[in-house]
């Protein structure tokens, strides 16, 4: 009974406010203070608040709305997250920026490096986490940007509970990374794509205690059928090449990673996931998703096996709390191979 009572919970207290909020269309910046709680795998119950921000700064213009969010959230884990995140496009999109500021003292779970790792290797840690990523893009094309990039992120006081022998590599450490990027990014919406393209390819030198390469490269695809129907399509390649420490490795799981496994539960240099959703809008401000996809994890010395690929299948109820900017708050629920789920609940689509 758990997760219908946070979503009925979740759906009563903001039908009210939003009502009202419905009646503005012209305000520039639109501010949506909602508390914030519901569950996942990594966190298990959370309670917190979270204030969504809309900037319409250029209503005459052909620029797409801008949107950020501050959130703090604290866990039945005993956990403290607290974020900050935007995506801001300057007039004409002339410019791009995105970035995200993180904090967080998280207890969590190792279970190695590998696509074989069995659940008896689980240990758990502490770690006090800090993660920044700043990006800046110059329009050089109809919706295209190039830029660069710069991430930070740092791992410190981290305790076990229990000896970390067999995990020599599971030890406190930060990363500093410089990189290049170019992005197509077509899509209607930020938060909540509809129809169009997006299209990254990242490449950042990190600078630790053993220097690596990493190359991202995401493709998505939107297409909506008579405003009721969205098919939404991605598929991402996360290359490390080198010795990347293991909080900065490619992993499966995770809200915005391969649903219905655990955050990190698999991990190792390379990642290759595909992922595919079919998204309904039903009445009133209710929809319907479905989504799945297939996934795999590999390095030099674990090459990319057919039969290591992690399959994940899941269905999710959508509530549209703002009709102008199409911004929905999203309750999944996923399963993935050997026993793995996890239930989800967001702001935005996953991807």
């Amino acid at each position: 009974m758990r997760y219908p009572l946070l979503t009925c919970g979740f759906l009563w207290l903001l039908s009210g406010s939003l009502q009202a909020q419905d009646t503005v269309r012209t305000r520039k910046v639109k501010v949506l203070p909602v508390p914030a709680f519901g569950y996942s795998p990594e966190t298990r119950t959370y309670v917190g608040a979270v204030c969504l921000f809309s900037l319409d700064l250029y209503p005459d213009t052909t620029t797409r709305i801008s949107n950020a969010k501050v959130e703090f959230n604290y866990t039945w884990n005993k956990q403290i997250i607290t974020e900050i995140g935007w995506n801001y496009f300057f007039k004409e999109e002339k410019w791009f920026t995105k970035g995200l500021i993180h904090f967080s003292k998280y207890p969590d779970l190792y279970y190695g490096i590998g696509t074989h790792t069995p659940d008896s290797n689980l240990l758990t840690y502490n770690t006090q986490r800090i993660a920044i990523d700043l990006q800046g893009l110059k329009k050089i094309g109809k919706q295209l940007f190039t830029g660069v990039n710069m991430k930070y992120i740092h791992f410190g006081n981290l305790t076990a509970d229990s000896s970390r022998e067999q995990f020599p590599e599971l030890k406190d450490g930060q990363t500093f990374g410089l990189g290049y990027s170019f992005v197509k990014d077509a899509r209607n919406n930020i938060l909540t794509p509809e129809n169009g393209i997006y299209l990254y390819l990242n490449t950042t030198y990190n600078f630790s205690q053993k220097d690596y390469l990493e190359v991202t490269a995401d493709a998505r695809y939107y297409k909506t059928w008579k405003k009721r129907i969205t098919l939404a399509n991605r598929f991402i390649n996360d290359f490390n090449f080198g010795n990347p420490n293991f909080f900065d490795q490619a992993f499966l799981g995770g809200d915005k990673f391969v649903r219905g496994y655990y955050y990190g539960r698999f991990r190792d240099n390379h990642l290759s996931s595909l992922q595919t959703e079919v998204r309904v809008a039903l009445v009133w401000r209710l929809g319907l998703s479905f989504f799945g996809g297939l996934s795999n994890l590999y390095a030099p010395q674990r090459p990319f096996h057919f039969a290591d690929t992690k399959y994940n299948a899941g269905i999710g109820l959508r509530f549209l709390v703002d009709k102008k900017e199409r911004t929905n708050l999203r309750f999944d629920y996923a399963i993935g191979q050997d026993g793995n789920s996890g239930f989800y609940v967001s702001f935005g689509e996953s991807f």
